[in-house]
């Protein structure tokens, strides 16, 4: 095959020449099959890829293919309850909302209501009008021992730093979050002037590598964080222990994405490649966290401080709940990120398989906080492909008060799914720091998207719960989600996921499902308490090695 080629290409090469020659033919057709014959004549002589010695220039066309694959499947292939991660049927769902233009559909669903993992709410014979109840519902964010509590919208923009998305994707989103009233999470890469310019309320978030309130050699530094939490459009700070899309992986700035601009808003050299710890250092215990959120609290005036996990390791929510307990100090909301959460990059392996899904997580954190007594003071927050009213709607029911939405609002903002957010190279000038393409985002027109999005959105939840009988999204609970189990077996929410008491685990009234975990679980260290394998034959447990004391926590 590999002289085939190149016979077939110089046997034309020779027959154009003749012809150019012989009857004043246009001379580009030769030269351009001289350098196709070039080009054979390499591939087949050089040792890199066997494909193209083996079937010279022709076995390029893998190579091109390949790259148009992903249009085509997405284009042409894809139906609308294909895609991923995100299906077509949301995104278009989003792009409608965002246009402003017809969002229903015709004749019916096209999800299979009979497979298992199908969801809906149960409406009721009592529904409201949706006129009149409160069509943008809000919450309030803030415990006992803050001073400042936050009205926060249902529905919020999910922590993407600048540096992740281009500055006119963070400007059109905190414009958007401006004129709808709702917050920006800045995501762990620090406040950048993009952030700051509109106005828009911002969740400020502080992750291992201290951005904004950071050290010559990368530790905290309060009086940096002082300076940045009292500004007037911060309302809440959050502490990152993890997210979903690479939980227990620290961040990586590459030295030539460093560039000035974004080493002075992070505090670091330019040019230098910035490690972000896979853990903090401003605190090594359970206890020591509390002891770092009452430090922030008051540092900030009394703003609410909260903290964002991707559920691993359950027991070490429990330990954290056990210092809570212990100390008397709590943060005032807790962001539960799940394992689908998505990102510009991770290894494939921490995308696919680290990290508890958001529904098990969410509902979780829930049942832990309730039984701990602590859930009343603590709001929470989900966090994890959220998308439509639905999706709002059901996991509020399932233990969240607010919800969070990254890849719905960059959806708004005209991101079409490329696939390229690491490659530097997104055709929407989204997820880039390519001036030449963030410049096709126009910033007075996708900021109306964002904003438009959301009002439609949380519009939506609003007439969801209307129908099932309820005037605010804090009257759901478990009861309204029922879940397709199987071909047979259709459960309610409060059916899979047991509905605990208030303070129950203070009593001793832990069920067995959650014993290990309350068991491994020590204020003193987020480390196990004991290494635990399963329950054996007589009920007990059999420790593999202790490696901590439990110093009295319950």
């Amino acid at each position: 095959m590999e002289q085939r080629a190149i016979a077939i290409l110089s046997l034309l090469l020779i027959v154009s020449l003749v012809a150019t020659v012989s009857f004043n033919g246009p001379i580009w057709v030769p030269v351009a099959l001289a350098l196709l014959t070039a080009l054979a004549i390499y591939d087949r002589v050089q040792r890199k890829h066997s494909i193209l010695r083996n079937f010279p220039f022709v076995g390029r066309g893998r190579w091109i293919i390949e790259r148009i694959r992903p249009f085509i499947q997405q284009y042409v292939i894809e139906s609308d309850t294909g895609g991923a991660p995100i299906q077509r049927m949301f995104r278009n769902i989003v792009y409608q909302r965002a246009k402003n233009s017809l969002e229903t559909i015709p004749f019916g669903t096209q999800l299979d209501t009979y497979q298992e993992g199908y969801e809906w709410i149960g409406h009721s014979l009592s529904a409201n009008e949706v006129d009149n109840i409160d069509c943008s519902p809000r919450v309030t964010i803030g415990g006992p021992a803050c001073k400042q509590p936050y009205s926060a919208s249902i529905l919020n923009i999910s922590a993407m730093s600048y540096g992740s998305l281009s500055k006119n994707a963070i400007l059109a989103l905190n414009k958007g979050a401006r004129k709808g009233g709702f917050y920006h999470n800045t995501g762990e890469g620090g406040l950048s002037p993009y952030h700051l310019k509109h106005g828009g309320d911002i969740v400020w978030q502080i992750g291992t590598g201290y951005f904004g309130c950071r050290t010559d050699d990368g530790n905290f530094d309060p009086e940096q964080f002082k300076q940045n939490a009292l500004r007037e459009s911060v309302k809440m700070i959050e502490i990152k222990l993890s997210q979903g899309a690479k939980p227990g992986h620290g961040g990586i700035l590459p030295a030539h994405k460093n560039s000035p601009e974004i080493a002075k808003i992070r505090g670091v050299e330019p040019y230098t490649q910035v490690d972000s710890p896979a853990r903090h250092s401003a605190f090594k215990t359970p206890l020591e966290m509390m002891d770092f959120i009452q430090q922030l609290r008051e540092l900030s005036g009394g703003k609410p401080i909260g903290i964002k996990l991707a559920l691993g390791r359950r027991s070490e929510f429990v330990a954290m709940c056990k210092a809570m307990v212990d100390s008397g100090i709590s943060p005032d909301f807790v962001t539960v990120d799940g394992g689908e959460g998505g990102t510009g990059a991770a290894p494939l392996e921490y995308s696919n398989s680290i990290g508890t899904p958001l529904k098990e997580a969410l509902a979780f954190v829930d049942d832990i906080l309730t039984g701990y007594g602590l859930r009343d003071a603590i709001k929470v927050i989900a966090s994890g492909k959220i998308i439509t009213g639905f999706h709002i709607t059901k996991h509020i029911a399932l233990g969240a008060d607010i919800c969070n939405s990254a890849r719905g609002m960059m959806l708004a903002l005209g991101c079409v799914q490329s696939l390229s957010c690491n490659t530097n190279k997104c055709p929407t000038g989204v997820a880039t720091q390519d001036e030449s393409l963030a410049k096709g985002l126009v910033v007075e027109d996708k900021f109306e998207r964002v904003y438009s999005f959301h009002k439609r959105t949380v519009h939506v939840t609003a007439d969801i719960i209307s129908s099932v009988g309820l005037a605010h999204t804090d009257q759901l609970n478990r009861a309204h989600i029922f879940r397709r189990v199987n071909q047979e077996t259709v459960k309610r929410y409060d059916q899979i996921y047991p509905i605990i008491g208030h303070g129950a685990f203070l009593q001793g009234m832990v069920p067995e499902h959650y014993r290990l975990d309350v068991e491994e679980a020590s204020a003193n260290s987020f480390v196990p308490r004991v290494q635990l394998t399963s329950v054996d034959q007589n009920e007990t447990f059999i420790p593999i090695a202790v490696v901590g004391e439990n110093n009295g926590s319950k």
